[in-house]
């Protein structure tokens, strides 16, 4: 049976040859093609997949066909026979099939209702009409043009023509060909125009030299400017005239609609302009900082309490979704158990795949990731699993009861599963070490001079990934025990004690899921079985370590605490953090060092003050750029143009744009962190208000950096070993792929 697309094409085919006889007796009078293309892509071969009885005058052209070549590691450990290699090769092939102009809707919308399976397909159409020259000189004399505007057409004309043929035979001068020739051999590589990317690679440059010095710029396209310009007939010039008519009555509309007073006034106004003419402002609108709104942006927030526990809502128009954040307090976990609370399993009734398949079906998603920080104002840290999901308001009992599901019946017992999660963890790491080393030095920088920092180190910095380790040996010894600790958390996660709800979504919903809540935390126990943990101040020891990995790039960092200094916190340290970042280092560690990014970060509720480095070729030279920033600061003369710049950059990050749910869950997190919103519009008003001195004020807290700050490196062994020689045991040396 004959497909709809067989049918199409057999049409054609009819259609097409009266097309063509009709096309031959017209020819004398208007040489026009019609012409429809379709281009077909498929992973299998064209010719033996897709049977199509095409019409007898389609042409098939074959277009080149492509092969990408892959290889895929089976395991995290690199190895010859632990890798799977396979290729995806392209076929292409074009039909081109003449047709007439009238059909071409009809064809069109019958293609668009094909499907060719195990293919793609694209349908182009084109079109080639000749103008009738006898026809078109008579259009062109009814125009109505004068002969006064047709004369000096016609002078210009001829002038151009003039200076065309000039060039044509005289040639352009040698100096101006050569520098032209240059430039473009330069710039082949280059950004250069689409049009002229795509022409210059099918004339080979030393073809093109060759014709340039045998027949000089004559060789260049002096053919195509003869053909196309000097000697073609169907050449035309238009011309673009006012109407004067038009432009008169627009003139009395407007002198009628005005008094004497009015004209008194406009001839008054024209005399003070041509005596005292304006100095000419700048296009662009200057933007102020008296423009920028002095009280910062709040996020509407209702604290209630259900069942004993705190819940945050935040009545936002969400479409109808429902976003829900659950944060358990973590701090009563033992330290051997805090990177454990990160691992994930199947259910009792469900193994990991078929959870995450039921996920996908009833909601937007459920995420369980860790939360550190310090306390605003305070030396205590705070610790969460955050467990984020969403849901369409109708699925809201389907969203808690998987929570719950996936909360109170994780299955601890799949030794192999458990083995697989912690060798994709530690791979993970690995490669983060070699491609985002940046992020594990700052980690362990934060380590050093905090407790929340040293809490976050552990969960997923290079402390986890040693401790990865170790556990990974564990799993096939002692698996019973690593079992009994998994059941520990949950034990001392899952307690209404600590736990935060956080809702956002629209006032109907938000009430809606009120029950649904209820029902959840009737689950959890009042108490924890844990009492709190005896690390409350541990950190890890303040000297500088070299971790040395095979790579030619390097991640270097160095910090200080400046609230153990006795700064107290300013909102002008946003604002010169961020401009030291974009000048200073950006200067000196991007342009002049080479290294793909430099940045200082500085952590307010913490104290930490950093300056990292990303993707470095160098180790002491970035360091002695750290070591500078103060005495950089001292020197600085900020204008006030480079001021207001930097100020508004830095309102920029406070009021970036989020969406409801990252409005929502930043409110939660400012809430743990115990940031209040006066202590926020009191920050506001401090970057407002930064001066040029507080630049050099600030140079003797950096001073912190360069006396007492810590040293972290991702580096190779060869920068490391020249460091270490030359600052006489600059640092611990230290591997953590081995």
């Amino acid at each position: 049976m004959s497909s709809p697309l067989t049918k199409l094409l057999h049409k054609t085919t009819t259609t097409t040859s009266n097309h063509l006889l009709r096309h031959q007796t017209t020819r004398s009078k208007s040489d026009s093609t019609t012409k429809m293309q379709i281009i077909i892509k498929s992973f299998e071969s064209i010719d033996k997949n897709l049977h199509w009885q095409l019409p007898s005058n389609t042409r098939k052209i074959k277009l080149p066909s492509t092969r990408s070549l892959f290889t895929v590691l089976k395991s995290p450990h690199v190895h010859k026979k632990a890798r799977e290699q396979f290729q995806i090769k392209t076929n292409k092939e074009m039909l081109v099939m003449p047709t007439k102009r009238h059909e071409l809707s009809k064809k069109l919308f019958w293609l668009k209702r094909q499907r060719i399976f195990g293919a793609q397909f694209e349908i182009l159409f084109s079109f080639k009409t000749r103008l009738d020259k006898q026809k078109l000189q008579s259009v062109l004399k009814e125009g109505g043009v004068k002969d006064g505007s047709r004369s000096n057409n016609k002078v210009e004309e001829r002038d151009v023509l003039k200076a065309i043929s000039s060039l044509l035979s005289d040639g352009l001068c040698s100096e101006g060909l050569d520098c032209s020739v240059n430039e473009i051999e330069a710039s082949v590589n280059g950004l250069l125009p689409h049009g002229v990317g795509m022409m210059i690679p099918s004339i080979p440059m030393p073809v093109l030299k060759a014709r340039v010095d045998s027949e000089g710029s004559k060789g260049l396209s002096g053919q195509l400017i003869e053909k196309f310009v000097l000697n073609n007939p169907q050449r035309l010039a238009v011309e673009v005239q006012p109407n004067e008519s038009v432009e008169k009555y627009n003139f009395e509309k407007l002198r009628a609609a005005m008094t004497e007073n009015d004209l008194d006034e406009l001839a008054r106004v024209t005399r003070d302009l041509q005596l005292n003419p304006p100095k000419i402002k700048k296009a662009v609108p200057n933007f102020s900082v008296q423009n920028i709104k002095r009280k910062h942006i709040e996020v509407p927030t209702e604290a209630g309490d259900i069942d004993g526990v705190k819940v945050l809502q935040h009545e936002l128009s969400t479409n109808d979704v429902l976003y829900a954040d659950l944060a358990f307090d973590m701090t009563s976990l033992k330290p051997e158990l805090l990177p454990l609370s990160l691992l994930e399993m199947g259910t009792k009734d469900l193994n990991f795949v078929q959870l995450n398949q039921l996920i996908r079906e009833k909601t937007g998603g459920i995420s369980i990731h860790p939360y550190t920080s310090s306390k605003q104002g305070s030396k205590d840290s705070v610790s969460y699993i955050m467990v984020r999901c969403k849901a369409m308001s109708a699925s809201t009992e389907d969203l808690f009861n998987l929570i719950t599901c996936v909360l109170k019946e994780a299955e601890f017992t799949n030794q192999k599963r458990f083995k697989r999660f912690v060798s994709q963890s530690k791979a993970k790491l690995e490669n983060q070490l070699r491609d985002g080393g940046h992020v594990l030095v700052a980690a362990r920088l934060n380590a050093k001079l905090n407790h929340a920092g040293w809490v976050a180190e552990q969960m997923g910095g290079i402390s986890y990934l040693e401790f990865l380790k170790d556990l990974e040996k564990k799993i096939e010894e002692d698996w019973s025990e690593i079992s009994t600790s998994l059941e520990a958390i949950r034990g001392a996660l899952l307690s209404k004690k600590g736990c935060l709800v956080n809702l956002t979504s629209d006032g109907k919903n938000l009430k809606n899921a009120e029950k649904f809540v209820r029902k959840f935390l009737d689950f959890l126990p009042t108490t924890s079985p844990l009492t709190a943990s005896s690390t409350l101040d541990a950190l890890l020891l303040a000297e500088n370590e070299a971790f040395t990995i095979p790579t030619q790039m390097n991640y270097v960092g160095k910090a200080a605490n400046i609230y153990e200094t006795g700064y107290q916190l300013k909102g002008s340290a946003y604002v010169i953090s961020k401009y030291i970042s974009n000048t200073w280092l950006w200067d000196n560690i991007r342009v002049s060092g080479g290294a793909f990014g430099g940045f200082c970060d500085f952590n307010t509720r913490s104290g930490v003050l950093s300056f990292l480095s990303y993707r470095d070729p160098n180790l002491l030279k970035t360091l002695n750029v750290y070591d500078g920033t103060s005495d950089f600061l001292r020197q600085l003369e900020v204008d006030d143009d480079s001021l207001k710049k930097a100020i508004i950059g830095t309102i920029d990050d406070l009021d970036s744009y989020q969406l409801p749910d990252a409005k929502g869950y930043t409110s939660l997190l400012r809430y743990v962190s115990g940031v209040s919103e006066e202590d926020r519009q009191a920050r506001r008003e401090e970057v407002l208000s930064t001066r040029p001195s507080d630049f050099k004020e600030f140079a003797g807290v950096v001073d912190a950096i360069k006396d007492q700050g810590v040293v972290v490196a991702v580096a190779s062994e060869h920068d490391v070993d020249a460091a270490n020689k030359e600052c006489s045991n600059l640092f611990q040396v230290k591997t953590p792929l081995l």
